[in-house]
């Protein structure tokens, strides 16, 4: 898989993001583990020395065989843009595996809704401890397709927790004070459009820059873009004449959410595919929505409701008006 720097691929320093995930029916929890009745996990661990930090928590995924897409410290544009934070530090991390979406992107081409997948990492202002949010596994499979007790989400599944545990040895998974409700809409938006004229590259790059031209004015911006056919063709894979994921995010949205939910960098920023399969016409989008941040984290707040609506409205009209 390739990570892509584009013309109008911003730092996620002055970014963040949208949308969210499926649920998974509650499973007895293994012991070593507690919350396992929220799709989304927190691994926190005392940290009073300072020792474990943002960066040791991504060298741990690097070792444990991710690519590391995004690791920023979101303070900088919280301070700059609210003039304040309630943090000592909260980065968001977007990371992928290669082997991943080698085995899963033929079949089950929803594969992008978390691929990348994205993690944040914090301290409370005078807090001592550390912790990493990231979705469950299962979650992420059920909402891409994928049989929960695929070998390969499987792995992935063990693979982040071992990164966890390397990088906070005392860590522990905690009971999250809430529990998730049922979503009240669908948690996928999907688009669907014909290609225009014969030429799918031109058609392809045609709509990249329409796309990206309309982010800005509406409050978002791009942190990053992977290429996931990229490693499909090097491994004889030709499922595809592409595969994008955008990494779309709102800064407004995290700033507002992490005040009651830091947790929610589980979401963001949120990966929007595009893709067009072999000798077909039609390209497919789609993305998680903020449906399932809403349900997942039991938002209640109007403030994070309202911040969320809004991103997810002005993101459908975005689409809607390059695809028609």
């Amino acid at each position: 898989m390739k990570l892509i720097t584009k013309g109008l691929v911003l730092s996620l320093l002055v970014s963040t993001g949208l949308m969210a995930v499926e649920k998974t029916a509650p499973a007895a929890a293994p012991k070593a583990e507690v919350a396992q009745t929220n799709d989304v996990r927190v691994f926190k661990s005392d940290n009073a020395d300072g020792k474990i930090t943002a960066k040791g928590v991504e060298d741990a995924f690097k070792k444990a065989g991710f690519v590391i897409a995004a690791n920023n410290d979101m303070n900088f544009p919280f301070k700059r843009d609210f003039n304040q934070t309630s943090f000592d530090y909260y980065n968001l991390m977007v990371v992928y595996r290669k082997d991943t979406a080698l085995a899963l992107a033929t079949k089950y081409p929803d594969i992008g809704l978390f691929t990348p997948m994205s993690l944040s990492i914090w301290c409370k202002k005078g807090d001592k401890t550390i912790s990493v949010s990231s979705l469950k596994a299962s979650t992420m499979a059920k909402i891409m397709g994928i049989p929960e007790d695929n070998p390969a989400m499987i792995a992935l599944g063990k693979k982040v927790e071992e990164a966890l545990k390397a990088a906070m040895p005392k860590g522990k998974f905690i009971e999250l004070p809430y529990k998730m409700k049922k979503p009240t809409h669908d948690i996928i938006t999907r688009v669907s459009f014909e290609q225009k004229g014969d030429d799918w590259e031109d058609a392809k790059d045609d709509f990249e820059t329409a796309f990206e031209e309309q982010l800005a004015p509406n409050g978002f911006v791009m942190a990053g873009f992977t290429d996931v056919n990229y490693d499909l063709d090097e491994h004889d894979i030709d499922t595809y004449l592409f595969y994008d994921v955008y990494s779309i995010c709102k800064i407004a949205v995290i700033y507002e959410v992490a005040k009651l939910h830091p947790e929610a960098g589980a979401f963001a920023p949120c990966s929007a595919y595009k893709y067009q399969k072999k000798d077909e016409k039609t390209v497919h989008m789609a993305f998680p929505n903020v449906y399932k941040w809403i349900a997942a984290l039991n938002i209640e707040d109007k403030a994070s409701i309202d911040v969320l609506l809004d991103a997810q409205k002005k993101f459908e009209a975005m689409l809607e008006k390059i695809t028609k």
